[in-house]
């Protein structure tokens, strides 16, 4: 059985499949890139795996994540959601939801894409930390702090400084697997 990191639920294989072939990869796709962030806004105060768990209906209920649609939406179109058991039915994550997409356009207007925004606070170089246990890592940066401020700075929501260091890892632009997992070197 290969090494992962310690957070991996291994009785979910949702949870497996997110952890090897997502979680900490270089990601540059504009509209993988909102879709992440999106679910890591609905993830506040609540757990990963349920995000997970629910993470098919969100993509059917917000056109695929694509952007623009997303930020068309209606407010009842947003409103019917809150009746849809499969998603995460809170009012202010699902307007969160179209409050960011069309934040996130205005990024891709001023810098050509969102991930040449995000990417700049970086360098364009994934930054590698040395992770023993994840229980030792912080829960934010300076790094997520400086871009949640930004980030709220233009519009968006639900991106403090703790859910932006979750997306940063997660998009792969900080690579916190643990040193013993088998996915750190591949995401390096």
């Amino acid at each position: 059985m290969p090494k992962r990191c310690g957070w991996v639920k291994m009785n979910n294989p949702l949870y497996i499949a997110y952890h090897d072939e997502e979680w900490g990869r270089p990601l540059h796709d504009d509209q993988a890139l909102f879709e992440l962030l999106c679910l890591e806004t609905y993830q506040a105060g609540l757990s990963w795996e349920t995000v997970l768990n629910k993470r098919q209906a969100f993509r059917e209920v917000f056109h695929g994540y694509h952007i623009q649609h997303v930020a068309d939406m209606t407010d009842e179109e947003l409103e019917a959601l809150l009746d849809n058991p499969a998603i995460i039915r809170n009012r202010a994550k699902i307007f969160a939801t179209r409050a960011n997409a069309q934040a996130f356009l205005q990024v891709q207007a001023e810098f050509g894409s969102f991930d040449a925004y995000l990417w700049s606070f970086v360098g364009g170089k994934a930054i590698n930390n040395d992770v023993q246990d994840y229980r030792l890592a912080p829960a934010k940066t300076a790094l997520s702090e400086q871009l949640a401020k930004d980030l709220k700075k233009r519009g968006f929501k639900f991106t403090g400084s703790v859910a932006v260091l979750s997306y940063l890892q997660a998009a792969g632009l900080v690579n916190d697997h643990e040193n013993d997992c088998e996915w750190k070197s591949r995401n390096e």
